[in-house]
């Protein structure tokens, strides 16, 4: 089944230079791009994006490393999108990542990991529409 999932390259790997290079990932992996933009997340948008971390030990560090820089927020579709991106991207650790994900190439450590995906189909509905409206979203053949 086609569907859609939601990524973020983090404020990590946009600062280190990694933004081609795992968007040159997300094309080889054949994910077609639905939407993308560059922004700098104000620590209000970062609580709100991560509410559902809110109270947990390590809310306030994610959320000030999020709001920290910019960081490219994506829309992508590809068939079964959300599990096709979760192994794509590699274990949340980079560490415990397999080679050639992108956390095991770019990601520095488990709080800085370069990349942000959707664990499932009703939270990536809800993270694209955090930040893109329908309108915004393109409809590839």
């Amino acid at each position: 089944m086609t569907n859609r999932t939601f990524a973020i390259i983090k404020p990590d790997a946009v600062k280190n230079n990694y933004s081609g290079n795992i968007i040159d990932h997300i094309l080889k992996f054949n994910f077609k791009i639905l939407a993308a933009r560059l922004t700098h997340m104000t620590l209000a948008q970062a609580e709100g994006f991560y509410g559902i971390h809110k109270g947990k030990p390590f809310f306030e560090e994610l959320t000030n490393f999020m709001s920290s820089g910019p960081c490219w927020v994506l829309a992508l579709e590809k068939e079964n999108a959300v599990e096709e991106w979760r192994k794509t991207i590699g274990a949340t650790n980079p560490a415990d990542a397999d080679e050639g994900t992108i956390r095991k190439m770019y990601a520095t450590s488990l709080g800085e990991n370069a990349v942000h995906g959707s664990d499932s189909n009703e939270n990536s509905a809800i993270e694209i529409g955090f930040f893109f409206s329908d309108a915004e979203l393109i409809a590839c053949q």
